[in-house]
């Protein structure tokens, strides 16, 4: 990656001197990931009729994984899982959302979050930098109970929004309901139970046309 330094927010309106190093790279940091609020996703909101953006997504699996966290197949460390799911989508700050039914976005994904995740954790302070990283690489990588109940959160938080929109991204050209099936899969993996139900919404979505049967596009 390029050594040259990408203009942060903070450059706007420059910290005061007199700040302590290691304060000011957190602050730093903190004002930078505010661009979370910018990135738009596919998603729907229920509340209202526009698209989500990341940092209302993140929110609302933090709050998933409070409320929902009994369900998992797993013991759980709540805290941990929130701290997973809080992190997860900052590297789209720089590398953007893929939409999940998008399968030419999603070439060189995992290179450009990669590289994303080294230019935007590397703002904080050494020890910060390595644990925000850790946190990441365990969200992707899924390797322990706390990973693969955030991402089943991350998996079943947009099937609630297209729920309530009535099909949202499930109406996505190409995209039929064993699509949408295959995509979901991954909640199987942290909570039998939450599975269940999100093939039930999945099930009934396309027994109301809210999505495409394979048959119909045969």
């Amino acid at each position: 990656m390029s050594d040259e330094r990408r203009n942060l927010l903070v450059d706007e309106t420059p910290l005061p001197d007199g700040l302590e190093e290691r304060l000011r790279a957190q602050l730093t940091f903190l004002v930078e990931v505010d661009r979370l609020k910018t990135v738009l996703r596919q998603s729907p909101l229920a509340a209202a009729d526009r698209r989500e953006n990341d940092a209302e997504h993140s929110w609302h699996l933090a709050m998933m994984v409070a409320v929902l966290a009994e369900h998992s197949d797993e013991p759980i460390d709540v805290g941990h899982t929130v701290e997973l799911v809080l992190v997860h989508d900052l590297v789209e700050i720089y590398a953007g959302d893929t939409p999940l039914y998008d399968s030419a976005g999603g070439a060189g994904q995992q290179e450009r979050e990669a590289v994303a995740a080294d230019e935007l954790f590397r703002l904080l302070p050494e020890d910060q930098a390595r644990r925000m990283r850790a946190l990441w690489d365990e969200f992707e990588e899924r390797g322990t109970p706390e990973a693969r109940f955030a991402k089943a959160m991350d998996r079943l938080q947009p099937l609630l929004l297209n729920w309530m929109a009535r099909g949202g991204t499930w109406r996505t050209p190409g995209v039929t309901a064993d699509d949408v099936r295959a995509r979901k899969a991954v909640i199987g993996e942290a909570s039998a139970s939450l599975w269940t139900a999100g093939r039930h919404l999945i099930d009934e979505g396309e027994r109301r046309g809210w999505s495409r049967s394979t048959a119909s596009e045969e």
